[in-house]
C-alpha cells in the first residue's frame, strides 16, 4: 500500500539507509565483532559436557559464545519476552563480573514478565481461547488465564500442575483448572485421551495403534459434562452411573481396574507423573529446551516416538533427571539451559557438517513471535496497539496498555497479529505458530501507515531527540541502544551521521528514516 507522495520519498530513503546498513552488518559478520567474543568454546555445565561429548565423536565444531551485546538482547526476549532497557544494557556492558550473566538470568527467571510470557506459551498449548471452536466463553478464558499466570509466577512444581488440569471437576467459570477439558475440541474419549497424549507426554496418539489407543481413553471414558442456568456456564463432572470396574491400560502397556469408586483419572494422573513415567518429565524439558533453542532435542517436540530419536539422548537424560532431582521446579531447568555455554553460543555457524544447526552447534535465528515483535515496536515508538474480536462478547475489550504477550484470548486478535502468524489455538501443536517470513509481512514493515504512524508520533524518540541536543552522535547512539540493543559500530555511525546531514531532511525526519531503517534489519526481527 503507497502512501502520499512525500511518504513515498521517505521510503525511498529508508531502503537506500537500509540497504546500506545491511551491506556493513555483512561486512561485521565476516569481522564478527559485535555479534560473538573472541576464544574457544569453553564448557560451563554439564549440558555443555554432554552435547560436546556428540560434538567431537562427529568432529564438529561449535560457535563461540555470543557477545555480551547479544546475550542480553537474546536472554530478555528469550526468558521474558521483551526488549531490554538502554539503561540495563549500558549497565550490564559496563559490569566486569565473571557471573554477571548468570546474575542477569536468575534476576529475569524472577521478574513479573515471566508468568506474562509464558503464560502466552502455555495457553497456545491449552487452547485457550473463547471463540470457535473450542467455545471457551471469555468468563472461563479469563478465569483459566489467571490460574495459568499465577501457577507460574508461584513456580507451582510441574507434577502438581499436571495433576491439578487432569483430576479437576466442576464449573468452568468458577474451577479454572477444568478449562482443559473444556478447550478441548470434542467431548468424547478419543478427543480427551488426544489431547492428554499431546499436552503432557508429547504424543500423537493417532499415530498409536487402535487397540493401544483404546486403552488410554478408557482413563477418560466416565468425564461428562451439562450445563447450568448461569449464561454459557459449563460443569465437567465425573460420571456415576459406573457401577462395575473399568477396564484400562496405561500407554506403557499394564493393565489396570479401577474400582466404580476411584476417578479414572486419578488413576492416569498419579501413573503419568511417576518418575518412573518415561514421558512426562522428557515432555516438558525437550519442550522448554525447544522453546530457548528453536528445536527439540527430540524434533518436533511433541511427536515423541520412537523411531524419531533424540539427537542427544544422554542430554535429554540429564534433564529428565534434573527436573525429577529437583521436585518438577520448571524454572530449575530453565536456568541450567540458560546458564550453558551451548545456549549462550553465538549464531555464527564454525562447522560445514550438514549436521550442525540440529546438534546445537550455535544459537539457531528466527524471528520474534508476532506478540514479541508487536511489543517491541510498541515500546520503541511509546504508542499503543488496539486487538478486538470478530464475534462481539463481553469482556472483549482490552485496555491499550495492555502488551500482546499479556493477551489471555486467542479470539482477541489484530491484523498485524493475523499476519505475522499468531495461532488460531485450535490443535495444541507447537507448529500452528508460523514464524516464516512473508512477502506481506515485509511490505507491512516497510511501507504501512500503520508503522509508519508509530514512528511518527513516538513519544520515546521525541524524548531521544530531545534528550541528545543536538548531538547526532549522541543521538545516533541511544537510537541503536534502544533498538539493536548495542551501540553502533564506527561504520555504522559515520553512515547514520551523514544520512543526517543529507540537505533537506530535518533531524526528526532523519530519526524517523534511521529508526525504520532499523527495524527492518535482520537483527531486529530476529532472535540471534
Amino acid at each position: 500500500m503507497l502512501r502520499r507522495n512525500s511518504s513515498i520519498i521517505i521510503l525511498l530513503q529508508v531502503f537506500a539507509i537500509c540497504a546500506t546498513l545491511c551491506a556493513q552488518n555483512l561486512m561485521n559478520d565476516a569481522r564478527f565483532e559485535q555479534f560473538e567474543n573472541s576464544g574457544e568454546f569453553v564448557a560451563n555445565n554439564h549440558i555443555d559436557t554432554l552435547v560436546m561429548k556428540t560434538l567431537r565423536s562427529r568432529e564438529i565444531e561449535p560457535a563461540s559464545l555470543c557477545s555480551d551485546e547479544v546475550f542480553i538482547r537474546r536472554v530478555y526476549l528469550d526468558v521474558i519476552g521483551t526488549l531490554p532497557e538502554p539503561k540495563e544494557v549500558r549497565e550490564f556492558l559496563q559490569d566486569r563480573s565473571d557471573r554477571k550473566r548468570a546474575a542477569l538470568i536468575h534476576e529475569l527467571l524472577r521478574q513479573d514478565e515471566f508468568a506474562d510470557y509464558w503464560s502466552l506459551k502455555w495457553c497456545d498449548l491449552l487452547r485457550v481461547k473463547a471463540e470457535f471452536p473450542v467455545n471457551l466463553w471469555p468468563n472461563a478464558v479469563q478465569a483459566y488465564h489467571r490460574w495459568i499466570h499465577d501457577c507460574l509466577w508461584d513456580n507451582m512444581p510441574y507434577d502438581k500442575f499436571a495433576r491439578e488440569m487432569l483430576t479437576s471437576s466442576g464449573s468452568n467459570f468458577r474451577v479454572p483448572q477444568v478449562n482443559f477439558y473444556r478447550a478441548i475440541h470434542g467431548q468424547e474419549p478419543s478427543a480427551i485421551a488426544g489431547a492428554v497424549a499431546l499436552t503432557f507426554m508429547g504424543v500423537r496418539l493417532e499415530n498409536w495403534p487402535q487397540t493401544r489407543r483404546s486403552g488410554m481413553e478408557a482413563f477418560f471414558s466416565r468425564v461428562a459434562y451439562k450445563l447450568t442456568a448461569e449464561w454459557k456456564e459449563e460443569i465437567v463432572y465425573l460420571d456415576p452411573v459406573q457401577t462395575e470396574p473399568l477396564e484400562a491400560v496405561f500407554p506403557d502397556g499394564v493393565k489396570v481396574q479401577i474400582p466404580p469408586e476411584r476417578d479414572p483419572r486419578e488413576v492416569f494422573a498419579d501413573w503419568l507423573i511417576s518418575p518412573e513415567n518415561p514421558w512426562f518429565a522428557r515432555n516438558i524439558v525437550n519442550r522448554i529446551w525447544a522453546w530457548l533453542l528453536g528445536r527439540g532435542i527430540i524434533h518436533e517436540p511433541d511427536d515423541i516416538r520412537h523411531d524419531n530419536p533424540a539427537v542427544h539422548p544422554e542430554l535429554l537424560a540429564y534433564l529428565e533427571s534434573q527436573l525429577i532431582k529437583n521436585d518438577y521446579n520448571l524454572k530449575h531447568i530453565y536456568s541450567l539451559i540458560l546458564n550453558s555455554s551451548i545456549y549462550q553460543q553465538s549464531s555464527i555457524l564454525r562447522s560445514e557438517n550438514p549436521e550442525a544447526e540440529t546438534l546445537f552447534v550455535c544459537y539457531p535465528v528466527r524471528r520474534l513471535e508476532a506478540e514479541v515483535l508487536i511489543d517491541a515496536l510498541c515500546w520503541i515508538s511509546g504508542t499503543k496497539e488496539s486487538y478486538s474480536s470478530p464475534i462481539p462478547e463481553p469482556f472483549t475489550f482490552i485496555p491499550e496498555e495492555n502488551r500482546s504477550i499479556e493477551l489471555a484470548d486467542g479470539s482477541i486478535t489484530s491484523q498485524f497479529l493475523e499476519m505475522f502468524g499468531r495461532p488460531a489455538r485450535d490443535t495444541g501443536l507447537e507448529s500452528e505458530r508460523n514464524n516464516q517470513p512473508t512477502d506481506a509481512q515485509r511490505l507491512h514493515l516497510l511501507n504501512s501507515s500503520h508503522v509508519q504512524d508509530k514512528i511518527e508520533r513516538s513519544t520515546r524518540l521525541n524524548g531521544l531527540v530531545k534528550a541528545a541536543k543536538g548531538n547526532r552522535q549522541t543521538l545516533v547512539n541511544m537510537i541503536y541502544l534502544n533498538i539493536l540493543s548495542r551501540y553502533p559500530t564506527k561504520a555504522e555511525l559515520a553512515t547514520a551521521q551523514q544520512y543526517f546531514q543529507t540537505k533537506g531532511i530535518n533531524l526528526r525526519q532523519a530519526t524517523n528514516d534511521l529508526v525504520w531503517a532499523l527495524i527492518n534489519t535482520k537483527e531486529f526481527l530476529y532472535r540471534h
